[in-house]
């Protein structure tokens, strides 16, 4: 194992060193938080990539794998397709806005009100996306070195935490494209052949397994229709992949980035199942799905291989969790902090942004490494999250949008509305039940169009606004939230 370790420990410093590097770039707001909008078609879509395929997309995609064959592809296909709407329909004009949250783009639209209450659902829900991805590093650095759980996560939480408060989401750029690499050669150059060559072939697999795992749907409609009601719209308003969106160098370079990222995602999402296909083959009788890929990792592949294969699942934990880690201070700092401290404040008074954002990233790290280390089920807190962010601020943003009699008002019904419902929902059919998100849903749809019908409309002045900035004729928001009078 020396040679793995080796590999490993060689990843990790370069990561620590990518973030010293960033911290010389990132000397304004713009630059620390979506690297001065400056990214360039490459960049933009391996960071993209990155960002999106996770842990759970790698280590879940080919659990998912082993225990429903081909089928299980589904659950990161769609967070592919998700991603490949945003860029087609969205993302041009959101790059145009330049914002720096989705709850400022709420302010913008609606005039000045809507965003308090959603950038605490926005930062719930970044913040469990973070401790999921923290928790993963547990059962990386377990196989890696038989490592204490607490200690695994303390370890990979202090790297990802040091790199984004040097350098923001410079160095979160940088080692995320070294990540999309690693994980490219690691997962589907090397993992994915080895894996079939191991198995038999596909026909070796076709004789020794049922044909429900040779079957498209067979993971089942109502599972797949939830993973798109979840993930594919979930990938239309997180706060991690607008705030990707907004280090766009232009609106082509968003549409035809994403639209790159979003179709390497649907290969991903196959790759990860074929690979658990063949590990269901090769063990046939594992306790958990979830162990599939470090065990066909650890015991299949040649040394060095099996290091660079094991950086490559450390890559997809460490690109999303830096991802939502930045995001979540981004939102406490700038939809939540900003606002008391607009109150709270003297007049005239300055604040270095580059120094306020690294102290929320380093005291959002901090919360996530304690909430990691508090929490097991990681599927139960990503399940919360994405069910506040779709039944709470799916209906408000895309409605923002696409539907110009949308109100301020309807749209802080749809959030409260949405958000209670999903809650209330989940306590009374538990947490992994289908219809909290369904009916939270439709509750959210339902109090934005009422509500909104039964206000004044929106001041044309504020509709102005939002349309110059559409059309990317003003320049970037001020850092304090638009006035209601605007």
């Amino acid at each position: 194992m020396a040679v793995d370790y080796t590999v490993i420990v060689v990843y990790l410093v370069g990561m620590l060193a990518m973030g010293w590097w960033g911290m010389r770039r990132a000397k304004s707001k713009s630059e620390f938080l979506v690297a001065g909008r400056r990214l360039g078609p490459a960049m933009y879509s391996g960071t993209m990539a990155a960002i999106v395929l996770g842990g759970a997309s790698t280590i879940g995609g080919v659990g998912l794998g082993y225990k429903y064959g081909l089928s299980g592809a589904w659950m990161v296909f769609t967070i592919g397709l998700g991603l490949l709407a945003l860029s087609v329909f969205f993302s041009a004009r959101i790059a145009r806005l330049k914002v720096y949250t989705v709850s400022e783009m709420l302010d913008l639209r609606y005039g000045g009100r809507a965003g308090v209450i959603s950038g605490v659902v926005m930062w719930a829900y970044t913040l469990m996306l973070a401790v999921t991805s923290t928790i993963a590093y547990a059962t990386i650095f377990d196989v890696l070195f038989d490592m204490n759980r607490t200690l695994a996560i303390v370890l990979g939480g202090s790297i990802v935490v040091a790199y984004s408060t040097l350098g923001g989401m410079w160095s979160i750029t940088l080692t995320d494209m070294v990540q999309f690499v690693v994980k490219t050669i690691g997962v589907l150059l090397l993992l994915l052949p080895i894996a079939v060559v191991k198995a038999g072939g596909f026909s070796g697999m076709k004789a020794k397994l049922p044909t429900s795992y040779f079957d498209p749907l067979g993971i089942g409609g109502e599972t797949i229709f939830t993973y798109v009601l979840i993930y594919t719209f979930g990938m239309l308003i997180g706060q991690d992949i607008w705030q990707r969106v907004f280090t766009a160098r232009d609106d082509r370079t968003a549409k035809w980035g994403g639209t790159a990222s979003g179709t390497y995602c649907l290969v991903y999402a196959v790759a990860g199942s074929v690979i658990g296909t063949a590990a269901k083959v090769l063990y046939p009788k594992l306790a958990s799905p979830d162990d599939a890929f470090a065990t066909i990792v650890k015991d299949e592949l040649p040394i060095g291989v099996r290091g660079l294969v094991l950086a490559a699942a450390l890559a997809a934990v460490m690109s999303t969790s830096s991802g939502a880690l930045i995001a979540c201070a981004t939102v406490a700092n700038n939809d939540i902090w900003s606002r008391l401290r607009g109150i709270v404040r003297s007049g005239g008074e300055e604040h270095d942004e580059v120094r306020g954002n690294r102290v929320f990233i380093l005291i959002m790290g901090l919360a996530v490494i304690g909430t990691a280390i508090a929490l097991n089920n990681v599927v139960e807190a990503l399940t919360v999250a994405y069910n506040l962010l779709v039944g709470g601020l799916l209906v408000p943003i895309l409605g923002g949008l696409l539907w110009k009699r949308g109100t301020v008002q309807g749209a802080l019904a749809a959030v409260i509305v949405g958000g209670l419902a999903v809650i209330g929902l989940m306590a009374g059919y538990g947490i992994l039940a289908n219809e909290p998100v369904y009916y939270g849903l439709l509750a959210s749809l339902a109090a934005y169009l009422v509500v909104s019908l039964a206000t004044r409309p929106t001041d044309e002045s504020v509709l102005a606004v939002w349309r110059d900035r559409l059309a990317g004729k003003s320049p970037e928001l001020p850092s304090e939230p638009v006035p209601a009078h605007q």
